[in-house]
């Protein structure tokens, strides 16, 4: 915790309070069918995927209570927090776990004026995907990229657009929410 806690100070000290914060924590994991998942493996995805969220979101809920005005938080889980995914099992459950941690926060904190959304992104073009081996091998990308409705990978400048609008005003009325940035992404 000393450091979630440490970054929320920095931020306090810098800009005198905490009006927004992303908590964007997540690694792809291991990839196995579920029941021949390695548990280190499991454990550590859950981990850094969904209790670090809840890590900082605790921290940034301390803050946001203390201070006049609330604040929003936006965490980031995925579209594999609506769906399922063959051989991520641990991912799908921690962004699964995000979502749930997500619309229970926003009712826990709404009358703090702290509005807790998630937004859940498709396949976008990042170094997770490189990572992963999704961008590198042309076919599995080609695959990937037509399971979206534009038949391409997202990009970051479109989920972070999305995460600007949630912090905003005019998203004033938007709590609890799973925005979902995806192309209309179907599953297998």
């Amino acid at each position: 915790m000393d450091d979630v806690d440490g970054m929320v100070t920095t931020a306090v000290d810098e800009f005198g309070s905490l009006d927004y914060a992303v908590n964007n924590a997540g690694i792809g994991g291991a990839q196995a069918p579920a029941g021949d998942l390695d548990e280190a493996e499991w454990e550590l995805t859950i981990d850094i995927n969904l209790n670090g969220v809840w890590r900082s979101l605790r921290a940034e809920v301390d803050q946001m209570t203390s201070q006049d005005g609330g604040g929003v938080i936006i965490n980031m889980a995925s579209v594999l927090g609506h769906v399922g995914f063959q051989n991520a099992s641990a991912y799908v459950t921690a962004k699964h776990g995000v979502l749930g941690l997500t619309k229970t926060a926003a009712w826990e904190y709404a009358d703090d004026d702290i509005r807790v959304n998630a937004v859940c992104p498709g396949f976008i073009a990042t170094n997770m995907l490189d990572e992963g081996g999704i961008t590198s091998d042309e076919e599995l990308r080609q695959e990937i990229a037509g399971r979206h409705s534009q038949n391409r990978l997202g990009e970051p400048e479109e989920i972070a657009s999305a995460v600007v609008w949630l912090c905003s005003d005019a998203a004033s009325f938007t709590n609890g929410e799973p925005l979902t940035v995806d192309s209309g992404y179907r599953g297998i």
